[in-house]
């Protein structure tokens, strides 16, 4: 089946064909481990991997990576105030973020590079574009030089006149231009630093993921991803540095990005107090629906979050698997997960080719659902059956038999029973004139971010953001 997918070097729509039909090659920039993940790292590794789960349906062979950022200055700063090793702050989280990920049903990448494992590589790459003219060494620092790459800007479509004519050079006066960028720059005794013959130092963000990609990959690659926030400057840094080492070889040949994720419509940020870290919601939602979620919206697309949305899902999923327990049995659903083969005609399979259409792929998922209801023959129901499995198996939903998913009463389901408890304990005390009571539970509700409001037809109930 033909993959579609939107390049944002060209900002069209364009059929895949990779550079080996045997062997296709990805890398998607992961997170900076100083904190646990958030559901905004979630989207872009919930999205790739339906990718890679495409891709690897499609071809012979897909070889994956993903890197962690483990040295970068909020690194630093944690590891100042834990008064520990940087190693300390990154393995924790690295561990997290795994766990994280793993319970949103995304599958190990085949490769899964650190920064601290290539500053070797690092510095090799920077002795190269030093020699061949486009970086130099001033104040400590080695930069880039953006004038000496003369498509710099085609990814995110800037033009360097105006982002010279926007900068303040006074920030960095060692700089040939304000718009030039650090390969790499000292290190104090209080950061981590390596030796080079530049000094003691560490590498600059926009050749860490270079140095990692020339390691494993060692030339062009297929796909290059990640979210909207890295096409300028990263991406953008990315691509003149990589191709003037390879000498006007491009980095990669499709560069796919997903949109942004808002909160409630509101931008996720530490001072509105609206970050959503994925262990938090893994404490009321269960993985399985938090990624239907994530996949609700098209990839390119903002998507906000919100409780509502994942209600939705929930009872999204429950609809879905009653309907395999109606219809199936544990051996019949089993057996076909084993027999999975057929491509073509998969509907689900073909929204998802359609670049990575996940919303078209769920509304194929529940026409499915719909077909097995009304389908009246055993012999069409497996085959609808085969339909919707193969194609969930890529999307990374229904994952879980429908015994066990509809034995399990969801956190949030729970969470709901006892508001509502709640509710009803409060219309009685009201009713026998028990106020002190009534505000007592509207007090407690309140205090664990539930807020009541009473109508004309009954009290109704939001979770405060």
């Amino acid at each position: 089946m033909n993959l579609f997918l939107t390049n944002t070097m060209t900002g069209k729509i364009e059929k895949f064909s990779p550079i080996n039909a045997n062997c296709v090659t990805m890398y998607v920039c992961g997170p900076t481990v100083y904190n646990y993940a958030h559901i905004g790292n979630a989207r872009p590794a919930v999205i790739f991997d339906v990718l890679y789960r495409f891709l690897d349906l499609s071809f012979e062979k897909v070889l994956y990576a993903r890197n962690f950022t483990d040295v970068d200055d909020k690194i630093s700063n944690e590891a100042l105030k834990e008064n520990v090793d940087i190693k300390v702050i990154t393995e924790r989280y690295i561990k997290a973020y795994r766990s994280d990920m793993k319970a949103l049903g995304v599958k190990e990448p085949d490769f899964e590079p650190r920064v601290t494992e290539h500053i070797d590589e690092i510095l090799a790459i920077i002795d190269i574009l030093v020699e061949k003219g486009f970086a130099y060494f001033a104040d400590g620092h080695v930069l880039f030089e953006v004038a000496k790459f003369a498509e710099y800007g085609a990814l995110s479509g800037r033009e360097i006149d105006q982002m010279m004519a926007g900068a303040r050079v006074e920030i960095a006066p060692y700089k040939n231009s304000p718009v030039d960028f650090v390969l790499w720059k000292p290190s104090s005794l209080e950061t981590p630093g390596w030796d080079s013959k530049w000094g003691f130092g560490r590498p600059g963000w926009h050749i860490e993921c270079t140095a990692m990609i020339n390691k494993i990959f060692r030339s062009t690659i297929d796909i290059h991803g990640g979210g909207a926030d890295l096409v300028f400057p990263h991406h953008e840094n990315e691509i003149a540095q990589g191709t003037c080492l390879q000498d006007g070889l491009p980095c990669s040949n499709y560069w796919v990005h997903n949109g942004h994720l808002t909160v409630e419509g509101k931008k996720m940020s530490k001072s509105l107090g609206n970050v959503l870290l994925v262990k938090d919601l893994l404490q009321k939602f269960s993985g399985e629906i938090i990624r239907y979620s994530l996949l609700s919206a098209h990839y390119r697309q903002p998507l906000d979050w919100s409780n509502s949305g994942l209600e939705s899902a929930r009872k999204s999923l429950k609809r879905i698997y009653q309907v395999l327990f109606d219809n199936f049995t544990t051996e019949q659903l089993e057996n076909r997960i084993d027999v999975l083969h057929s491509v073509n005609g998969n509907r689900i399979l073909s929204a998802i080719s359609n670049d990575l259409n996940t919303v078209e792929a769920i509304s194929a998922v529940h026409q499915i659902i719909k077909d097995i209801k009304n389908s009246q023959g055993e012999k069409e129901k497996l085959r609808l059956l085969e339909e919707l499995l193969h194609g969930a198996n890529v999307l990374g939903i229904l994952r879980s038999s429908p015994e066990e998913w509809l034995s399990k009463k969801d956190k949030s389901e729970i969470v709901e029973d006892e508001i509502l408890r709640l509710i009803q304990s409060r219309k009685i005390a009201r009713q026998a004139k028990d106020f002190a009571k009534a505000d007592q539970i509207r007090s407690s509700l309140l205090e664990k971010g539930i807020s009541l409001e009473d109508g004309p037809t009954g009290t109704t109930w939001t979770i405060l953001t």
